[in-house]
């Protein structure tokens, strides 16, 4: 007699078969996402952070290149052009001395985000390096730095920088210096902080059993973990060390001629508003899309690196 096997669909005559490798066969892994792709992707998902981006872009194309299109000097006058309106010579008009005002905004735009550029950078290192440092050292040396830092906090800065400011001249690197020094320790305060929770973890005491050096850790282990603080604190610092440099010309004690910078122009334009409008207008919006720009960018940077953030959306 014969015996008849029945074959259920989905089964095989093989006992080792495995009925889910055939559907698993054809299927592709997924492939993780890097963490820079993961940020990438929730920035590129907020779009007034990527318009910021793209103005931003323009902007700094613009005072970068945008001076080989003058047809004039920043500082040479144009004595038949006093006062004139924008023309097809002088495209943003000229001042009481005749000299361009799309010259100047240019070359004025150039210095604003140069001095912006090294008071960011320079703020956000030595924030970095002191708050995370009196984070894991603690002791002494903890104390001393927050006592700076609470003291400095209370001084009126403001006050201190125009006297100093005005004493130099106007040197934009002078401005520069002073800005960066009477700027990192809000910044410290917060990174300090947030180092605290950093330098119990098992990578920081693994680094410490090992020998390495307290310096090294924090420059290789805490502030690399805290890395989008640092990016985040870097835009927005652009955007105050603008705002405080046009302040300070705007007042008298920055930028000062022959140099010229936002805050000189806009400063100078505000006391012809009337008689010559375009003297402030064209300032004024270069600098307003500077720091709307930069503040949208920062915006996003910080939604993007926030996992609670529900504006950059889900990867």
């Amino acid at each position: 007699m014969s015996t008849e096997v029945m074959n259920v669909p989905g089964q095989s005559g093989d006992p080792d078969h495995d009925p889910t490798a055939e559907l698993l066969q054809g299927a592709q892994p997924r492939r993780r996402l890097s963490r820079r792709m993961l940020y990438l992707r929730r920035f590129l998902r907020n779009k007034p952070a990527v318009g910021g981006i793209v103005i931003l872009i323009v902007i700094i194309l613009f005072s970068i290149f945008g001076g080989f299109l003058a047809q004039h000097d920043y500082l040479a006058p144009d004595f038949t052009a006093l006062t004139a309106e924008p023309d097809a010579e002088h495209w943003f008009g000229t001042n009481a001395g005749g000299n361009d005002l799309y010259a100047q905004t240019v070359h004025g735009l150039q210095r604003s985000l140069l001095i912006a550029l090294i008071v960011a950078v320079g703020t956000t290192v030595i924030s970095a390096v002191v708050g995370a440092s009196a984070a894991y050292f603690g002791g002494l040396y903890e104390r001393g730095a927050l006592l700076v830092i609470h003291f400095l906090m209370v001084v009126p800065t403001f006050l201190l920088i125009a006297m100093i400011s005005n004493s130099s001249g106007g040197n934009w690197l002078v401005v520069s210096g002073i800005l960066v020094l009477t700027g990192w320790f809000f910044q410290a305060r917060v990174i300090w902080t947030l180092a605290l929770s950093l330098r119990e973890r098992e990578y920081v005491s693994a680094a410490r059993f090992m020998g390495v050096r307290g310096f090294w850790i924090v420059i290789r282990h805490i502030i690399p973990n805290i890395g989008s603080l640092l990016i985040i604190q870097f835009t927005l610092g652009v955007v105050g060390a603008v705002l405080t440099e046009t302040s300070l010309s705007f007042l008298g004690f920055g930028i000062k001629a022959p140099d010229v910078s936002l805050g000189a122009l806009i400063g100078s334009g505000a006391n012809t508003i009337s008689s010559a409008p375009w003297l402030f207008y064209f300032p004024a919006a270069a600098l307003t899309l500077l720091t709307v720009s930069m503040a949208l960018v920062a915006d996003g940077l910080r939604d993007a690196f926030d996992p609670t953030s529900a504006a950059g959306g889900h990867a």
